[in-house]
This record gives C-alpha cells, structure tokens and sequence, in this order.
C-alpha cells in the first residue's frame, strides 16, 4: 500500500512539471469559474493549500458567483475564479477556524439538517457499510435502511459521540462560513421515493433557515447523486442553484442546478492539488475507460469523487 501511495505522488509530481496544470490554469480556467471539494481537511492541510490555491487562483464566493450568474456577469468575475466547498459539515471543521480567518476565505459548507447539532451520525461512514458501500448506492432508499437497521443503525438514533458540528459551533462558524443545505440525512436521494425525495430536500432548508437564521439558497446533492426529479424538487423548494460532483467548470451558460466541482482529497499533497484542481487528472481519466482499465489499477482505487 505505501508502495502504490509513492507511485501515487511521483504521478502528481510529474504531471504537474509538465506545465499542463498551468497553460489549463492560463487558457481555460482564466475565464471560468472553478468550484472545489474537500469533506473533512485537517488545518494544517488546508492551511497549505490556501497558501497555494491564493497564489494562482482568485478566490471568490459561491454567493458572488451566484449573483453575477443570476445578473448575467459572471464574465466581469476575476480571471481564475475559484470557490471552496466542503461537504457534510463535520466537526474537524469546527478546527479551520482559525485558518480562515487567517486567510479571510468565506468557504461554502453543506450540513445535513438532521445531523448536526446531535450525535446521529451519516450512515456511509458506519463500520457496516465499508465493504458494501457500491451497492448500498444502488438499492432502494427502504432496502437500505433495512440493511442499516440489521447493524444497529436508524437515521434519528443518537450515539455516545458526535460526528458533525454542534450547535455552538455552528454559531461561532456562521460568520467566516457560508452554510448551505446537503439534505436531512445525506440519502441517495434518486432511490428515494418522491415524498422522501422531497421532504429531504425541502426539509433541511426549512430546518437550516428556522434553528439558525440562515439564507438557504444553494443545495449540494448527496454523494453526488441527482436526476431531474430531484432538480425540479430542488427549484419548488427554493433553492437559487444546485451543486453537483460533475467533473468541470462552469460559466456564465452552466446550468445553475447542475454546477460542476474538482473533489480533492482531504489529505493531497501541492502536487495533487494543483494537478485536480485545474481538472487535468480528470481528462485523463476521461480518456482512458476508467470503469474497465483505470479501476483496475491500485493506484487509482479509493479515488475521490
């Protein structure tokens, strides 16, 4: 395993002194906007990348972007503009606060209304649910609570510890932190049924916007899952736009519900993110059949998405 994570990194070294990362930077990204993802950074990490991610990108808003998007422009935005999101709203988050200040960054983080603030916790990061998270993916939204139920596990049980931000911290984040809804309790929402589909979707706006005086307009799909129900949902609720993991970057002809991010991993190194980033990991990606070939090299198991 250290062997394929060596291999890993000589990869992003490499791809990144090849100067693509940097004519991409130059050429496509100057008049797009990128969106990034990270789910559960340590400080120290972020404090690295911000230092990196400052020095060739200019570093924008997700409301900015939504307002000249709205007002049609997004071409008077600064050259590289990039936004950082984070999904979930874990606690760990509640440790960047000193970084953002430190960089007077303003990220955009999803929380799920029936998460935080408890100590429920998000089912796909359940003991049970490691060897079987694909297909968990696939099923019903009713056959997968029934496996989750057989290990123990219900949506509203309260465990011995948190795993998202409390209250408090909440509060204390609100005013460095952009806070936006990633639905009630994370599901696969196309394997919902219509009415769960939607109370998630509606629901946690309503709760984000009651318990903590919030603006909720932007909605991040969970686990990246979402189809036209789940848009045209999205829109009756309210919602001003909708955040995909759709691989690119978006401008002033994206469609609102569909904006696309670079998921980057919580632990990359420069190299890597400067290489995910500008997308260039992801062309490659694209140009090989990643379901048959790439998927079957190591070092691209457990990939970010």
């Amino acid at each position: 395993m250290r062997g394929v994570k060596i291999i890993r990194k000589l990869i992003f070294l490499v791809l990144r002194f090849t100067l693509i990362p940097f004519f991409i930077r130059e050429i496509i990204q100057r008049k797009k906007v990128t969106i990034i993802l990270y789910h559960n950074i340590k400080p120290n990490t972020l404090d690295m990348h911000f230092k990196v991610l400052n020095s060739k990108y200019n570093i924008i808003t997700l409301k900015n972007f939504l307002e000249a998007r709205i007002s049609g422009k997004v071409n008077d935005l600064p050259p590289k503009s990039l936004i950082i999101t984070l999904d979930d709203g874990y606690k760990e988050n509640y440790k960047l606060k000193t970084i953002l200040k430190k960089y007077n960054m303003r990220p955009t983080i999803f929380l799920c209304g029936g998460i935080v603030g408890t100590k429920r916790h998000f089912w796909d990061g359940e003991d049970c649910v490691s060897n079987n998270r694909d297909y968990l993916k696939t099923i019903s939204n009713k056959k997968r609570l029934e496996f989750l139920r057989e290990f123990g596990f219900e949506e509203e049980k309260e465990f011995g510890d948190r795993v998202a931000l409390s209250n408090n911290e909440i509060e204390e984040l609100k005013d460095i932190v952009d806070f936006q809804s990633h639905s009630m309790f994370h599901p696969v929402l196309p394997n919902c049924s219509c009415e769960r589909a939607y109370n998630e979707i509606s629901q946690s706006k309503k709760y984000l916007e009651h318990n903590y005086g919030f603006e909720i307009y932007a909605l991040s799909y969970p686990n990246g899952n979402y189809s036209d129900r789940e848009i045209s949902m999205a829109k009756k609720a309210g919602y001003a736009c909708g955040i995909t993991v759709d691989v690119g970057f978006n401008s002033q002809n994206t469609d609102i519900f569909r904006l696309k991010r670079m998921s980057i991993a919580d632990d990359a190194d420069i190299n890597e993110l400067l290489v995910k980033a500008c997308g260039l990991w992801w062309y490659i990606r694209k140009i090989f059949d990643y379901t048959s070939q790439l998927h079957k090299l190591s070092i691209f198991k457990n990939e970010v998405f």
